[in-house]
């Protein structure tokens, strides 16, 4: 897997440093997978740009199943009321598409009291350099890449959190948290709610995560792993039993299990040439270190030729799954049965 090329964070940076000015431009597009981070900052710019008790009469929306440039040039033509500017936010419509001429004319005289917001919520913002419409963005507008944010930012933004809610939470806890249940803030926010609400100590710990945080998907899958090289096919058992219960199809629980066994696999090879988490992390595309830290130290408990051994079986029993009609629980259990048994080989 190549590795992720660094996000460019300037027009985000810009968004912030005009918000603490007070001088928000005419014209946004905002994208990306960040959605928590998406609706603070268009809050924010409500906060901004319209008045207490005005914000009906100023705010504006449109979403893109209704989209047409006559209604769009309404809703930018009506006055602010009691205020300064209104604030026009249209929902999920490709800019790319459609009458890209008449929408190029339109954003190319909006009146100054107007600021225009694109939100790409359900749909992926995908640009087009070649066209004048993206000409235009990069001269009067600014598009916004809301991303995953980094491990450092994160981490803070944790900490702070738990403080809100009369906890505190060490960095090392802090990055299991975003191993468990991801990196989306949307998705960590609430995490933090139950796990703030469910600590009864001031410091919150990691039995008090593991109490009651919803793990995802590839966390599970490492907890599977790890059973297996602990030698404890009992937790190997229940977590897999755990992973049933998710109700996800048998051939996705496969999937993700090969993922991991592969990665294993490559932090064993790494292991046996003297490299370390950065080749890991560039080889996986990994955003932070705590990840490739703890695929080391599981590989670590493995043997070569067991990794070797695994990811081919995993291939295996993937075919078998798809070809024979075979029960596809049926073929995951008996595939951990003979990872377990096998694991010191």
């Amino acid at each position: 897997m190549p590795p992720k090329g660094k996000a460019d964070t300037a027009a985000y940076q810009k968004l912030k440093k005009d918000l603490r000015e007070g001088t928000l431009g005419s014209l946004y597009v905002f994208h990306g997978e960040e959605a928590y981070l998406r609706d603070f900052y268009l809050g924010q710019m409500k906060r901004a740009l319209l008045p207490a008790g005005m914000e009906s009469f100023n705010l504006h929306t449109l979403n893109g199943k209704e989209f047409d440039l006559k209604t769009l040039g309404q809703l930018v033509d009506c006055l602010p009321m009691m205020g300064g500017r209104t604030l026009v936010v249209v929902y999920d419509y490709d800019i790319y598409k459609g009458d890209k001429d008449g929408l190029l004319t339109l954003l190319g005289d909006l009146p100054e009291y107007v600021c225009l917001v694109f939100v790409y919520d359900l749909i992926d913002y995908k640009a087009d350099a070649r066209t004048k419409l993206a000409g235009l963005l990069k001269e009067k507008g600014s598009v916004v890449a809301f991303n995953r944010q980094g491990q450092g930012d994160l981490i803070d933004w944790i900490a702070r959190r738990f403080r809100a809610m009369d906890h505190d939470i060490s960095s090392e806890d802090a990055k299991y948290l975003i191993f468990l249940c991801g990196d989306l803030m949307n998705t960590l926010i609430s995490e933090i709610g139950k796990i703030g609400s469910y600590a009864k100590e001031y410091r919150v710990t990691r039995r008090d995560i593991d109490a009651v945080a919803t793990p995802q998907l590839d966390a599970v899958v490492f907890q599977l792993t790890d059973a297996i090289a602990a030698g404890s096919f009992d937790k190997a058992a229940s977590v897999l039993g755990d992973l049933f219960h998710m109700r996800e199809a048998p051939i996705k629980l496969l999937s993700v299990l090969g993922k991991q066994l592969r990665q294993l696999y490559s932090a064993r090879l790494a292991i046996e040439q003297k490299k370390g988490t950065a080749y890991l992390m560039e080889l996986w595309g990994l955003r932070s270190a705590y990840p490739a830290e703890r695929l080391m130290q599981s590989a670590r408990r493995f043997s070569l030729r067991w990794c070797r051994r695994a990811v081919m079986r995993c291939g295996e029993a993937d075919l078998t799954m798809k070809s024979t009609g075979a029960p596809g629980e049926e073929v995951l259990i008996d595939l951990l049965m003979e990872l377990a048994v096998k694991k010191g080989a």
